[in-house]
């Protein structure tokens, strides 16, 4: 019988944390690199693909105010749960990254761990700057960082499995050279009492080159757009490969005629 095939993230948003236990140390550390003299001048901040909420909270606990946005329900409610036990102010909204809508601008927006690689088509980059862009108070910041066209070679035809007590999972990835698209299938084995059930997860994920999304950035509106190698701000235990992944932080531009 075919395994019954969930939208992204509704079963993985339940287990992340524990998968990927090291990223928002990883986070932190990239974050500290790239806006560490940034910070001290933000009042305000959008988290783009907040996924499991550890960056709005970090954000929180600075007196930030800040919005958290995920296209999942599931990861929202997960969010909204850790904010509300930790007493933190955090807004979560449950929001396509390509046509988010905030009720306020924000001096910040990021989007981290290659969220925005998780568009379901190439030519939706330049929706989602424009949504970032648009978040935006002028001269606001938009940080980010992207899995690269070298990164997706490595994923087509990887096989991982993982075995833990309350579930088992099998992930394999395969990779569409010309589109520039790679498919993450999750293959859950989960208890229902002494049985085991087959569910499954089909993550797509779109990639770009360097010179696309910086001409996508300034389309949108952004200029001063710096950018670093992963290998330049995750730390060396996350043992990052050169040329896999790469940070950007870029400005909205200031109208003309005003002061920043």
């Amino acid at each position: 019988m075919a395994p019954n095939t969930h939208r992204p993230y509704s079963l993985l948003a339940r287990f992340y944390d524990r998968l990927l236990p090291q990223i928002p140390r990883m986070n932190r550390h990239a974050r500290a690199k790239v806006l560490g003299r940034i910070l001290p001048r933000i009042d305000s901040v959008c988290e783009l693909g907040c996924g499991t909420g550890h960056t709005s909270l970090d954000f929180a606990r600075r007196g930030l105010r800040v919005f958290a946005v995920d296209n999942s329900a599931t990861l929202c409610r997960l969010v909204r749960r850790k904010a509300r036990r930790a007493g933190l102010p955090v807004r979560v909204l449950c929001a396509d990254m390509r046509s988010f809508r905030l009720p306020e601008p924000v001096d910040l927006v990021t989007c981290e761990f290659g969220a925005l690689n998780h568009v379901p088509r190439a030519r939706d980059l330049g929706r989602a700057l424009r949504a970032a862009a648009r978040a935006l108070r002028p001269a606001g910041y938009f940080y980010f960082d992207v899995n690269t066209p070298r990164a997706f070679v490595q994923a087509h035809g990887m096989t991982d499995w993982t075995e833990k007590d309350d579930f088992a999972l099998l992930l394999r990835g395969r990779t569409d050279a010309r589109r520039r698209t790679t498919w993450l299938d999750f293959d859950w084995f989960l208890p229902a009492g002494k049985r085991w059930l087959r569910q499954r997860e089909h993550v797509p994920h779109v990639c770009w080159t360097d010179a696309e999304i910086r001409r996508a950035l300034r389309a949108a509106g952004f200029r001063a757009i710096r950018s670093w190698d992963g290998t330049r701000v995750r730390p060396a235990w996350s043992k990052p490969h050169s040329g896999h992944d790469t940070y950007y932080l870029a400005r909205k531009s200031i109208p003309s005629g005003r002061k920043r």
